[in-house]
């Protein structure tokens, strides 16, 4: 058979794994070759690296990540959600390349974008949903009702949506009216749980007030159940800190009998709140002094000084306690809750019987390191021995 007439195709074609194969023995000849023509076995430990065989997926792969060019790379990093299942630009995913580094500032300018977007859609959203809302707050099915008070506190937990609640008069209203009316506790969550989002915007306050939502707030301060307590408390205590008005309104709907009943309770978080409230509305006020007074605020307040330690909570109490010191009636009844028996026409003294028990979470206090707590409590000890005759 001549050369010319020989067919290649009869030849069987060799698997890739062949070709490896024979290229790795082929390399190792060349390399003992020239060990044994030079002499030198330096090299051995050289060749174990050489000795591993890959398989045709890691060649294959190994060959599509070289082969990414420039601007593929660059893309990668970049951009790396456009390719489907790109391949890594580099082996060590633990190391950032040069072209990753660089790329952070666009990939963050990138989510601030989505996030102007998804925000603007939320607002968008918010403010096409609001009129069927407020229709469907004010249906007569209880269960419409329920679910389309779901839906605005929903909407009150994005911040670009919560803006359009507040902005609009007609949602607030609605939603007062809502918390005024309804009798079932999960509408009523979701109603004051949206107030209280709201009381955290100095417009949401101003919807809130102007639509009546004090006193719908003060009556919730009556409820056995304690989310509802916080979620009023709290929207209570940002309307007395931010809103004009707000302590009147208090006030007038009953609002500091409520608060001195909640004194008995036992969350001193819920406490510290409640009594920075009694503090803000008893401040200057001496009508305010007197119902407290009245409502056996001051041995509520001597008592938390004995119970708890939670600093917060002194704090608050020690500043009810000295804007009621001020107050002779008030000054005598907190003397009296320290089982301290004095005469109306003696300064107090020392060795006077119970003058210790009185003073031991005063003298407490004294030892804090917060230097408001001390200020606060030295002038309570001020007004008790001030002119007291």
């Amino acid at each position: 058979m001549s050369l010319n007439s020989y067919n290649q195709s009869d030849l069987p074609m060799p698997s890739v794994k062949e070709i490896l194969m024979w290229q790795h023995n082929a390399f190792l000849g060349e390399r003992q070759g020239r060990r044994s023509l030079s002499g030198n076995h330096d090299d051995v430990e050289d060749d174990m690296k050489f000795s591993q065989i890959f398989t045709p997926d890691q060649v294959d792969d190994m060959n599509q990540r070289l082969n990414l060019t420039r601007s593929q790379r660059v893309r990668a990093a970049l951009f790396p959600d456009t390719f489907e299942e790109g391949p890594p630009t580099q082996f060590d995913q633990q190391q950032l390349n040069t072209v990753q580094r660089l790329a952070e500032p666009s990939r963050m300018l990138k989510h601030a974008f989505v996030n102007l977007i998804n925000y603007r859609d939320d607002a968008d959203l918010a403010t096409c949903a609001i009129p069927e809302l407020i229709k469907l707050l004010t249906d007569e099915d209880l269960v419409v009702v329920s679910q389309a008070a779901m839906m605005v506190h929903q909407l009150s937990t994005k911040e670009a949506s919560r803006h359009a609640i507040m902005d609009s008069p007609q949602m607030v209203a609605a939603l007062v009216r809502a918390l005024s009316n309804s009798n079932d506790l999960a509408t009523t969550v979701c109603v004051v749980g949206t107030l209280h989002n709201l009381s955290h915007h100095r417009r949401g306050l101003l919807a809130i007030f102007k639509s009546d939502g004090v006193p719908a707030l003060v009556k919730l301060l009556s409820s056995p159940v304690e989310l509802l307590l916080v979620y009023a408390i709290s929207t209570l205590h940002n309307l007395l800190l931010h809103q004009d008005g707000s302590k009147m309104a208090v006030r007038l709907t009953g609002g500091l009998q409520k608060m001195v009943a909640l004194l008995q309770r036992n969350n001193v978080k819920f406490l510290a709140i409640v009594t920075d409230c009694l503090h803000i509305l008893a401040y200057g006020n001496q009508e305010s002094k007197l119902i407290i007074l009245a409502s056996t605020g001051p041995s509520e307040l001597v008592r938390i000084m004995r119970s708890y330690d939670y600093e917060r909570l002194l704090w608050t109490t020690s500043r009810v306690l000295r804007v009621l010191s001020v107050c002779w009636s008030s000054k005598r009844a907190i003397v009296e809750a320290g089982e301290l028996h004095l005469d109306a026409t003696q300064p107090v003294r020392r060795g006077d019987y119970g003058l210790d028990t009185l003073l031991s979470g005063l003298v407490t206090v004294l030892g804090s390191s917060d230097m408001s707590v001390v200020t606060c409590d030295s002038g309570i000890l001020f007004n008790l021995t001030c002119n007291n005759q």
